[in-house]
């Protein structure tokens, strides 16, 4: 029995290790031969792949035609790639969605119709309530775009304080500031009035330069929003000016009529005429601005208007017209009490309309559509200059300030008389 037991534990030690070392072997050798086989299906694939790709191009190559599409396809992909950087760095208030829409020559649709895209700014993340916007352009604004700002001395004008340059960024500026004025309220306001009959000296000489011969004239250009305060610059900085001297123009919502002409038809007609200043309360841009919120327009045509725009005041300036640009900023706390204001009192409720409101909604999308203004229209020979306008008096003082010294350059003067002084007082006397 032992013996038998001994033979019995040796069969089943066998039976226990090695057939199973053999079955692990086996296992192991049939998937190293599926894996083997796998890879070389998929090696045969590519490589039939391949082949069929070389065959292809080859044939393409063959056809003179295919091979002029094939590169067509390619060269128009890069342009339009181009084109869209472009767009995007030359106004950062477009989305690359706009960008891709200008290199096709469209523009984004609302309601059926071809309308602009307004997008946030991509640049800097939304500050509290003000929204970053990106700073100006370097490819597609005006080649006589203002450089960047320089240091500015105590002793410099008002005018080098608040003029736009690039690197000008709207929602770093404080409207509640008084940049270049060392004093307060009533200092301002005395300032104002001492300073009032000089606007209505030069203002009389440029009139009268014209009875010479003389052809200039000077239009100042006031835009911002609702209540900015644009109608008190009007009648407290030209208090002093001849009523027969000044063509004052209120740009609403086109008529009928003037929606048969392109958009600066209106503004032509309005133009100062030789001796006159001009003020623009509102002006053409109003059509790079509410079109462009609004999204009346194809994102082309707001490109193109600001180039038109840029040709238009280059040429009035060429033809004598001098231009002052204005943007009276107000913060959005302070438009509220001022529309407030309106409303709660009888004198000021014919001011009010619901759509102030209404627009407010709609702030931000402002403040973009001013900052792509200011990158693609700030040129040298017209810059555009920002008024913090939260302070009524300065921003009135700041407006005179700065056509105070544009009619200083101008410097108008009395004309030479086209005969004898001392014979016509002579004759004078002897009548």
């Amino acid at each position: 029995m032992a013996k038998t037991k001994g033979k019995g534990a040796s069969s089943a030690a066998t039976k226990d290790t090695v057939p199973a070392d053999d079955k692990i072997s086996k296992r192991a050798a049939a998937k190293a031969a599926k894996k083997a086989e796998k890879e070389a299906a998929k090696a045969a694939q590519k490589a039939e792949k391949e082949a069929q790709k070389s065959a292809k191009n080859a044939a393409a190559e063959s056809d003179p035609a295919k091979q002029k599409s094939k590169d067509n396809k390619k060269s128009k992909g890069k342009k339009k790639e181009k084109k869209t950087k472009k767009a995007v760095e030359g106004d950062p208030t477009l989305s690359r969605d706009d960008a891709h829409d200008i290199a096709k020559g469209k523009g984004k649709a609302r309601d059926g119709k071809d309308a602009v895209e307004v997008v946030t700014a991509k640049v800097d993340p939304v500050a509290s309530s003000a929204v970053k916007l990106a700073a100006p352009d370097v490819y597609d604004t005006p080649v006589d775009v203002e450089p960047v700002a320089k240091k500015l001395r105590p002793e410099d004008p008002i005018s080098e304080v608040l003029r736009v340059r690039r690197g000008f960024v709207l929602a770093d500026f404080d409207p509640a500031s008084t940049p270049g004025f060392d004093g307060g309220r009533k200092k301002g306001e005395e300032a104002l009035t001492a300073y009032a009959p000089e606007i209505g000296e030069w203002q009389e000489r440029l009139w009268a330069e014209t009875k010479g011969g003389g052809k200039r004239s000077l239009l100042l250009v006031l835009q911002g929003l609702d209540s900015a305060g644009k109608g008190g610059i009007v009648r407290h900085v030209m208090s002093n000016a001849d009523p027969a001297g000044i063509k004052a123009t209120a740009f609403k919502a086109p008529t009928e009529e003037e929606r048969q002409h392109d958009f600066l038809w209106r503004i032509r007609k309005a133009l100062p005429e030789a001796g006159q200043i001009g003020v623009f309360d509102r002006s053409h841009y109003e059509d790079v601005l509410v079109v462009k919120v609004k999204r009346l327009v194809p994102a082309t045509e707001i490109v193109k208007r600001y180039a038109l725009i840029n040709a238009f005041e280059r040429e009035v300036i060429e033809n004598g017209t001098q231009i002052v640009k204005v943007f009276l900023y107000i913060s959005k706390d302070e438009q509220r009490a001022r529309l407030m204001e309106r409303l709660e009192r009888p004198d000021k409720r014919f001011k009010y309309t619901p759509g102030d409101t209404d627009n407010r909604a709609y702030w931000d999308d402002y403040l973009r559509a001013f900052q792509a203004m200011f990158n693609r229209t700030s040129t040298q020979v017209a810059p555009w200059y920002i008024i913090p306008a939260n302070n009524k008096w300065y921003a009135r003082y700041a407006v005179q300030q700065i056509l105070l010294e544009r009619l200083r350059e101008m410097s108008p003067d009395w004309p030479v008389p086209d005969y004898d002084i001392e014979a016509e007082m002579a004759r004078l006397k002897e009548s």
